[in-house]
């Protein structure tokens, strides 16, 4: 490793890896993973093979709170998705359609994914997600099927990712 000296005694060092992993604090995502088998008590979701998914409980699993409902429950989203603009408003119903399906087809392989709210919010629609790609993905469809400004705010001290949308 190499490293440079700045006043004060602080140095600053450069890892030849490009590798930094900064920890990152967020309180819903398991410390580690659920005992197999487990159900989530609230929406059914079962943890199977390392992962959530969407199948039928085994017989003897063990009943806690998924991620997703512990967000929904504390009401404290991941994703803030602002939809916003005369082209929006004008194309509402158009637009809300395709936010939900892209939520029902992501949802489908990914059960933490869920929007947990739409509501609407000084002229703007604001859709709340328990999940930071969630978020993302419905930002990238929307600037994908109309185009219009996208833009990205991510909080990594949070784990919270804004996004806007406007057209």
């Amino acid at each position: 490793m190499s490293h440079t000296t700045f006043s004060g005694g602080f140095r600053q060092i450069q890892r030849h890896d490009g590798i930094f992993q900064e920890h990152v604090h967020d309180a819903y995502k398991e410390k580690g993973k659920p005992q197999e088998p487990a159900f989530c008590s609230q929406c059914g979701a079962v943890f199977h093979a390392g992962h959530w998914q969407w199948r039928k409980a085994p017989e003897g699993a063990n009943p806690l709170v998924c991620p997703a409902c512990h967000r929904i429950h504390d009401h404290y989203p991941a994703g803030f998705l602002t939809l916003k603009g005369e082209f929006f408003q004008s194309h509402r119903d158009e637009i809300m359609h395709l936010v939900r399906n892209h939520e029902q087809r992501e949802r489908t392989e990914h059960p933490l994914q869920r929007i947990m709210a739409v509501e609407e919010k000084d002229g703007a629609t604001l859709v709340t997600t328990t999940d930071i790609h969630l978020a993302r993905g419905i930002g990238d469809a929307l600037h994908h099927a109309y185009q219009g400004e996208l833009e990205f705010h991510y909080n990594p001290e949070q784990n919270l990712l804004r996004v806007s949308w406007a057209h």
